[in-house]
């Protein structure tokens, strides 16, 4: 009879299927993985300790550096829990101005996944026409804001300066071609049968697996459970616009694809809303004291990023800087399911699986 031994396998903390510094410890017997282990902090940087020193507009800078692919919902994620607690009024423009920034990040964060992932199982095509489109974003960005990764738009009370002349006309003319686009990627994609079976089946995750092990965003939803902070808990003026949740059924990794697909189109129906409701007029800065004191007090506030919900835990004693901080990081608590679910796999499906997650390693390690 043929006898196999134990391995311990080392994937990583430099490898490109890893999406950033993770190191998995991987036991494997023959090609079947037997237990794995994720090592994370390669990358912690005390962000949560390091904004105990800091006033509330020196820690947004900080949150670009967490979810570095959605560094505009990071920004969000501080001011608006510190407005909540401050009781500030955000003025309507800036209101439109953040909605329309968040989803287009969204659409990038979406796009570099699928083109990442797409990469991870043997296709490059995908990945060039990805970030060919994710570019158009960032020149968007770029115009905004002056930046293309670490924004630093978001301010307590609003954003940091209007939209320049034209550009609402230019998000509007990339949600007409993205729309365009979408087509492109699932002709190229989604009926591909190497992509199929690669994807189908793989990686389960059943509901109550999903909820006991506090996955959140599209990891939660494709198992059937219809839980979107937009709809369920409004923030922003999200109310204000019709969009649906994209649910999905059996919980494998083609569905994961599919649910962030539709991800992208929900958010350009939700963009393309917003440029059509856009105030012309108006102020983009509440009225902020100059110097901001949060009143004595607690507060959380969860918001919907591209990988799941992201939490901010505000303690004040009434100083100009908070007293406790602390982040719900979605990867974070995403990744908790990896060793879960590659018991039992081939080897070949770990990268699929892992890539299926969706983490960003800054916002793991924080």
């Amino acid at each position: 009879m043929l006898r196999t031994e134990e391995m311990l396998l080392n994937v990583g903390p430099q490898h490109p299927s890893t999406h950033g510094v993770l190191r998995l410890v991987v036991k494997i017997d023959g090609e079947i993985i037997v237990d794995a282990e994720p090592v994370i902090g390669y990358l912690h940087r005390g962000t949560e300790k390091l904004a105990e020193d800091l006033n509330y507009t020196q820690i947004i800078p900080y949150t670009d550096r967490m979810d570095y692919l959605s560094a505009m919902t990071n920004n969000y994620s501080i001011v608006h829990a510190t407005e909540k607690l401050m009781q500030l009024e955000v003025p309507e423009k800036a209101q439109f101005l953040r909605v329309i920034v968040m989803e287009l990040n969204r659409i990038a964060s979406h796009l570099v996944w699928m083109g990442t992932y797409l990469l991870d199982i043997g296709a490059l095509s995908p990945f060039l026409y990805a970030f060919r489109d994710r570019e158009k974003i960032l020149d968007l960005f770029n115009e905004l804001c002056g930046a293309r990764i670490t924004f630093n738009y978001m301010r307590v009370g609003g954003v940091k300066w209007d939209a320049p002349p034209g550009w609402i006309d230019k998000v509007g003319q990339f949600v007409e071609n993205m729309k365009r686009q979408m087509k492109e990627y699932h002709d190229l994609i989604t009926g591909n049968e190497i992509f199929i079976q690669r994807t189908k089946g793989i990686g389960v995750v059943s509901p109550s697996l999903a909820i006991e092990y506090g996955l959140s965003g599209a990891n939660l939803r494709v198992t059937g459970v219809d839980w979107d902070l937009r709809k369920n808990q409004p923030y922003a003026i999200y109310e204000r616009f019709e969009f649906d949740v994209p649910v999905g059924k059996t919980g494998d990794l083609y569905e994961k694809y599919l649910c962030r697909m539709r991800e992208i189109d929900e958010s350009l129906k939700i963009v393309e809303q917003a440029v059509a409701q856009f105030p012309e007029s108006g102020p983009v800065m509440g009225k902020v004291p100059r110097v901001l004191r949060v009143p004595e007090g607690e507060i959380y506030c969860g918001i919907e990023s591209p990988r799941g919900e992201l939490g901010c835990h505000i303690v004040s004693n009434g100083k100009d800087k908070p007293w406790r901080l602390k982040f719900r990081r979605p990867s974070f608590y995403n990744l908790q399911i990896l060793p879960t679910l590659l018991k039992g796999e081939n080897i070949s499906n770990l990268v699929a699986i892992l890539g299926g997650i969706d983490i960003v390693l800054g916002e793991v390690d924080c």
